[in-house]
């Protein structure tokens, strides 16, 4: 089970994110195309109409479902996305979310707690399951002739869990002691945490999925109880199946397991205040024994006309490429290998939000060079870009990086399936996932600059700095703020 932290993390533009971390497959059709496509010229002369061709129908009691064919191998990924994340957890009880997550692996009246997971294991199956601020997800990768197995075991938890007061109380337990070794051990996850805070204030954003400690010692069985009855339902999820499969095929499954789920009548609106404006620049500075050598993340809210479909979130994608892709993007380019200031530097979109979203700035400098150094170098390197802008070659190389990563997503079994799901969590259509190569390509080099010029404005910027103990009190850690 995971928690889905966004604090740096390197990704493309909406839920294509996700393609660097599944395993890739060689699959025919589109991806066959796009290498035909490499090898003839640029793949901006050959920009796919689409990129997963997916199916979609609802059934009776609102569940969406999402077919993506890809037959190269007698393998399906079974997702079931429920449009409830942290950011829906009431007021003093956060980490509901997630706690919901785990109550779910703890039986129905038809298995017993664990039960699921062993059956998945005896298959020669994968399964797990993660929430972010915006969803909560359960998959299952196994081969073919167990998909009628999935559904009905993933149907039965979608409103038949027990919840017995005593594996609530133990697993009260289990999420305490997670937080402990998930946050509170890492001194970069407590940054992030007190980070968010600030740039956050006001949204639920700045709430840590895994919820405060003192809210998970309060979270009780009625809690729970009504968490789960208000939100997990078929007409509040999306079930999407990737790989060896068609619709037709998908239909009458989904018609037997999932159609007799009752459907709630009362879904709770999703309220997503924006972030309060700080209105300033914050520096938190974290001291602690386990960091050998200091680190510098320098993160700012991202434009509004940058979180969804509008031009300029594209030209963003392709802005955040140009100065944070690989080892010949301009940040690593002129402060890994010229200057020598910085180990690793990078540029970062966060995503996993509906109404707000991060811009960060990070790295950690060179023995000798300090965290100033860093700083004044990464200023001097926005300064370059604004002051001279990218170039056409620039854009141009980036766009077909990116095009590059879109298509081959394609040869993934899972991979498809986390994107669809964490765009349609996020109020993205299929259409979205599907035009992203041709909205990327129509990104022009005059677009790359006025984005880069509206993102660098920065007036409300939260500077977040790792540190080794000082040396007269190297046994405690501190935080100033």
């Amino acid at each position: 089970m995971r928690l889905l932290s966004l604090r740096p993390v390197l990704c493309v533009s909406l839920a294509l994110a996700t393609v660097g971390t599944v395993p890739a497959l060689s699959t025919p059709g589109l991806a066959a195309d796009a290498h035909t496509a490499a090898l003839a010229g640029s793949l901006l002369d050959n920009v796919p109409d689409s990129i997963f061709e997916p199916e979609t129908f609802t059934l009776d009691n609102g569940l969406q479902v999402v077919v993506i064919t890809n037959d190269r191998a007698p393998v399906v990924t079974h997702m079931v996305w429920y449009k409830v994340g942290s950011a829906d957890d009431p007021r003093g009880r956060s980490g509901l979310a997630h706690f919901l997550e785990h109550l779910m692996f703890k039986g129905t009246d038809k298995i017993e707690p664990g039960e699921f997971s062993q059956i998945i294991s005896s298959l020669g199956g994968q399964e797990n399951a993660f929430t972010s601020f915006e969803y909560t997800a359960f998959y299952q990768t196994v081969a073919k002739e167990h998909l009628p197995l999935m559904m009905e075991l993933e149907a039965d938890r979608m409103t038949g869990l027990t919840l017995s007061p005593d594996i609530v109380t133990s697993e009260r337990s289990v999420i305490a002691e997670e937080r402990r070794q998930v946050i509170e051990s890492r001194p970069y996850r407590r940054l992030g945490e007190a980070m968010d805070a600030l740039l956050y204030a006001g949204s639920p954003y700045a709430v840590p999925i895994i919820g405060w400690a003192e809210d998970i010692d309060n979270l009780g069985q009625s809690d729970v109880e009504n968490f789960y009855r208000r939100w997990y339902a078929p007409n509040n999820a999306v079930l999407i199946v990737s790989g060896d499969i068609t619709l037709d095929e998908l239909r009458p499954l989904a018609e037997k397991y999932y159609g007799p789920v009752k459907p709630s009548e009362d879904i709770p609106e999703r309220i997503r205040p924006m972030p309060h404006p700080i209105k300033a620049t914050g520096e938190i500075t974290l001291r602690d024994p386990q960091v050998d050598r200091p680190s510098y993340v320098r993160s700012f809210l991202a434009p509004e006309n940058t979180l969804r479909t509008e031009p300029e979130a594209y030209a963003l994608s392709v802005l955040t490429n140009i100065m944070s892709s690989g080892s010949t993007s301009r940040l690593y380019e002129a402060l890994v290998v010229k200057e020598r200031i910085a180990n690793s530097v990078g540029m970062a979109q966060g995503s996993g939000r509906i109404s707000a979203s991060e811009i960060s700035l990070y790295g950690d400098p060179v023995e000798g060079k300090s965290v100033d150094d860093l700083s004044t170098a990464l200023d001097a390197e926005i300064k370059r870009l604004l002051d001279g802008g990218v170039t056409d070659d620039e854009v141009a190389a980036a766009k077909e990086r990116l095009l590059a990563q879109a298509i081959y997503a394609r040869d993934s079994v899972s991979g498809p399936a986390n994107i669809f799901g964490r765009s349609l969590m996020e109020d993205y259509t299929l259409e979205d996932v599907e035009a992203w190569p041709q909205r990327i390509a129509a990104v022009t080099t005059e677009m790359v600059n006025a984005v880069a010029r509206d993102v660098f404005d920065e007036e409300e910027v939260v500077t977040g700095i790792l540190m080794p103990p000082k040396a007269e009190n190297a046994q405690e850690a501190e935080l100033s703020q």
